[in-house]
C-alpha cells in the first residue's frame, strides 16, 4: 500500500506544480495584497478542493462530470469568474493603483482573498473530472474506495497548500521589486491576461 500511495503522491505532485488558473490568482493576490493575502488565497483554494473531495466521496462530482448542462453551467461560471478577474487586474493597471497598505484597504481593492481562492476553485469543473476520472485509478487496490479517495483528496490537497504556500513567500521576498510602479503595471497586464486566457480556455474545453 506505501508504494502505491508514493506513487499516487508523485502523479499528484506533478499535476499540483503544472501552472494554472490557481497559480495565476495566487500571484496576482500575493503581488498586489503581500503574503498574508497570499496565503489566504491560498487556504481558499484548498478548502476547494477539499469541497470538491466531499462531493466526490459522495458522488455528486461524478454525477456533475456526466452531466453535460451541468458541466456547462459550472464550466461557464468558472469562466466568467476568470474572465472578470483578469478585468480586473488589467483596470488595475490601467489605472496605476498602488499596493494596499493595510488590511482594509487590501480587502477594499480585491475582495475577501480566502473567498477568492475558494470560489475560483469550486468554480472549476475540472476538479471533478479529474477526481472522479484520475483518482480512482490510483487509489490503492488495499483500501476500500471511498477510504482511498478520500485519502487521495487530503493529499492532493496537502501538496497543493505547500506548493503553492511556498510560492507565496517566494513572491514575498521580492515584493519590493514588484510593488515598483512600472513593475507593477507590468505585472498586473500579465497576469490580467493570464487570467482572462484561462478563462477563454475553460469557457471553449470540451467535457
Amino acid at each position: 500500500m506505501l508504494t502505491e500511495i508514493i506513487a499516487a503522491a508523485g502523479v499528484l505532485g506533478l499535476l499540483t506544480v503544472v501552472p494554472g488558473p490557481d497559480m495565476a490568482v495566487v500571484t496576482k493576490r500575493a503581488v498586489s495584497s503581500g503574503w498574508r493575502d497570499g496565503l489566504r488565497t491560498v487556504g481558499g483554494i484548498t478548502a476547494g478542493l477539499l469541497v470538491w473531495g466531499v462531493l466526490t466521496v459522495a458522488g455528486l462530482a461524478a454525477v456533475l462530470a456526466a452531466s453535460a448542462l451541468a458541466y456547462t453551467v459550472v464550466k461557464l461560471l468558472g469562466a466568467a469568474y476568470l474572465v472578470f478577474l483578469g478585468v480586473q487586474a488589467l483596470v488595475r493597471s490601467r489605472k496605476g493603483e498602488q499596493p494596499p497598505t493595510d488590511a482594509l484597504s487590501a480587502a477594499a481593492t480585491g475582495g475577501n482573498p480566502w473567498r477568492t481562492g475558494l470560489v475560483s476553485n469550486v468554480l472549476n469543473p475540472k476538479i471533478a473530472v479529474f477526481y472522479t476520472g484520475l483518482l480512482p485509478t490510483l487509489t490503492p487496490r488495499s483500501l476500500p474506495s471511498h477510504l482511498g479517495m478520500a485519502l487521495l483528496v487530503l493529499l492532493h490537497a496537502a501538496l497543493t497548500l505547500i506548493w503553492l504556500g511556498g510560492y507565496v513567500m517566494v513572491l514575498s521576498k521580492a515584493r519590493a521589486f514588484f510593488s515598483r510602479p512600472r513593475v507593477r503595471r507590468a505585472l498586473d497586464r500579465v497576469t490580467g491576461v493570464v487570467l482572462i486566457g484561462f478563462g477563454l480556455k475553460v469557457a471553449t474545453a470540451d467535457s
